[in-house]
């Protein structure tokens, strides 16, 4: 069957091989079972890339992500390229993906499976059935803005500076997703900030309130100081839906919000560019949290869920398969109150399965699912 869903697969370093390799093999179930295939590519970045061309991004890799309606993304990174440059590192080669395919839109849920409720750090009363999503702006902020450096004073002492800086469009763009999400949620959003104190958290609250007021007023908005929205998110985390931030505070909040869960190994992740005119699609990029963790690589040991939990998203918002998306988020919920568990969710009393067994067991899932 001819496919014009594209995807650009990027496994990268570490565990990334292994976590992809696992969704390969949900792309072919899905093909075989579901009669839905997918135009898979695959390329190198990150130290992948370093090793084989000196620099993590290829202009080449770069081009052909450009070109397809979605990109897979493993991890990247590893002790073996931390002395090199700052500017070739295998992190800069995702930096420049983000840049270039304009990705302003991360997505970042964060969600506590029943099973495993207890593997929390808070009281389980605190995060059973937490479901709430984090929106951080990507491309602008205090990451990005000029001028920027480290300088030489009169005095000879030096000083590092950035600069917080948005715009109106910027702002309102990010806006707009927080509100069309919510709308497919519980229809709330908290907008966060710091207004009290900075003029750029000012303008933030400007926009995002007349956005509201003139584009979604069905919508409930709230706002929230940043410092608050954390120890309101280790206090009574559920009382979230959307939480829509700037760069700088959704980096924080979002890994603040991911440890509610028990396990950065469970947690995917999107970033969306913004709206075709003519055919309303995004580019797009979808990984995991997790890193490469390359202490456990090509041990089987890899936790492949948040990269299955990745490709469920891109089926939910690159393709609008969402019937689909719920059926591979369905397995993974039924794997897990099944007792199966990696290392990194496992408890003393439970019983540890490989990468690969566990992907058995989401395959194994999804039949019982489409029988």
């Amino acid at each position: 069957m001819a496919s014009n869903k594209k995807v650009l697969v990027l496994p990268g370093d570490g565990i990334g091989p292994e976590v992809v390799g696992e969704v390969r093999r949900v792309v072919d179930w899905m093909d075989k079972r579901r009669h839905v295939t997918f135009d898979l590519s695959e390329g190198l970045v990150g130290g992948a890339a370093i090793d084989k061309h000196g620099i993590p991004l290829t202009d080449e890799t770069m081009a052909d992500a450009m070109h397809v309606d979605a990109v897979l993304f493993g991890s990247v990174g590893g002790p073996q390229w931390e002395k090199l440059d700052f500017g070739v590192q295998p992190e800069r080669g995702l930096l420049r993906l983000r840049k270039e395919m304009q990705l302003y839109a991360n997505l970042r849920p964060a969600m506590v499976f029943d099973a495993l409720a207890d593997a929390s750090s808070l009281k389980k009363e605190l995060v059973a059935g937490l479901d709430i999503m984090i929106l951080r702006e990507l491309t602008g902020g205090i990451y990005f803005g000029e001028p920027r450096g480290i300088e030489t004073m009169p005095s000879g002492e030096r000083r590092g500076f950035n600069t917080q800086s948005y715009t109106e469009s910027e702002i309102e763009r990010i806006a707009r997703v927080g509100f069309e999400l919510a709308r497919k949620r519980s229809n709330r959003v908290m907008s966060v900030e710091k207004a009290n104190v900075m003029e750029s958290g000012v303008l933030w609250r400007e926009v995002t309130q007349r956005i509201h007021d003139d584009e979604f007023p069905d919508v409930q908005l709230d706002h929230m100081y940043a410092d608050n929205c954390a120890m309101q998110l280790v206090r009574q985390p559920k009382q979230f839906d959307v939480i829509v931030t700037d760069n700088l505070f959704g980096d924080i909040l979002s890994d603040c919000a991911a440890m509610l869960t028990g396990s950065l190994g469970m947690l995917p992740s999107a970033s969306l560019g913004a709206e075709d005119p003519t055919t309303g699609a995004r580019k797009a990029l979808y990984e995991p949290v997790h890193g490469s963790a390359p202490d456990i690589a090509g041990q089987g040991k890899a936790n492949p869920i948040a990269e299955v939990l990745s490709f469920a998203m891109l089926l939910r918002y690159s393709f609008d398969m969402g019937e689909d998306a719920n059926m591979v988020e369905n397995a993974v919920a039924n794997v897990l109150a099944a007792g199966f568990r990696t290392g990194d969710i496992a408890g003393p009393n439970d019983k540890v399965v490989s990468t690969t067994q566990m992907g058995d067991a989401l395959l194994l899932e999804l039949d019982k699912q489409s029988a």
